[in-house]
């Protein structure tokens, strides 16, 4: 997987370099995270947990600093290990230019996956890396330059292919969401049948409306009615 991205933060170049160094500030901005400690001057420890698709798991990890050209550039390797879940793996190179509205940060990243998040697709775990980047850098430039971030192209345009991915994204993730609220419908169904079940049995005990040869009756046709709703 492959992703680049640019972004134009409120503040001057130092601040960014200090704050992309920072790793109170990191812990803040990074979706998920729980952990982040720095061990060295170029070396962190992380713990993020992330939700890709119908997948979630807690990934611990290390960073690393590398190429490091205060306050123009870095690259950023890292490692995480989700257990069952698989692994991620990557990088990213990180450049800081001064502009008019303050700092333009360009980023180009690399990532690898394996084990079960390697079986959802490429589109989905593009997707989700692509949103978990936006929310990153939104959260990143708020809390150094106190104001949304604005993501820039170089045509200011929306590229299609981006627009076909993102579509092709939600098409092969409806099956999991789907299959998720089915899944909620029908324990839900199932805890209501249960109940109903309780009520029925002591009415029945009562006598009320014929006894439990109706009571049975209605049961069955309120359990046919929901099989065909959710069929």
């Amino acid at each position: 997987m492959e992703m680049t991205g640019k972004y134009v933060i409120p503040a001057s170049r130092e601040a960014v370099w200090q704050a992309l160094n920072d790793p109170a500030i990191l812990k803040q901005c990074i979706p998920g995270c729980e952990e982040l400690e720095m061990t060295s001057p170029t070396e962190m420890t992380a713990q993020v947990t992330s939700k890709i698709g119908p997948v979630k798991a807690k990934f611990k990890g290390e960073v690393t600093l590398q190429n490091i050209n205060p306050p123009e550039s870095y690259t950023i390797a890292g490692e995480g290990k989700g257990g069952v879940a698989g692994f991620a793996k990557g990088g990213a190179d990180v450049h800081l230019e001064e502009s008019p509205e303050g700092t333009i940060l360009t980023y180009n990243a690399t990532a690898q996956v394996g084990g079960k998040l390697a079986q959802l697709g490429s589109r989905l775990i593009d997707s989700t890396a692509r949103k978990m980047a936006d929310e990153f850098f939104g959260k990143f430039t708020e809390v150094v330059g106190g104001e949304a971030a604005t993501e820039t192209t170089d045509d200011d345009e929306l590229d299609a292919g981006e627009i076909a991915a993102a579509q092709d994204a939600a098409v092969d993730e409806a099956p999991v969401l789907l299959s998720e609220a089915v899944t909620d419908i029908e324990h839900a169904v199932e805890d209501k049948i249960h109940d109903t079940e309780e009520k029925i049995e002591v009415a029945a005990g009562k006598g009320v409306l014929g006894g439990p040869f109706v009571w049975g009756l209605i049961a069955l046709a309120a359990l046919i009615a929901v099989l065909a709703v959710l069929n």
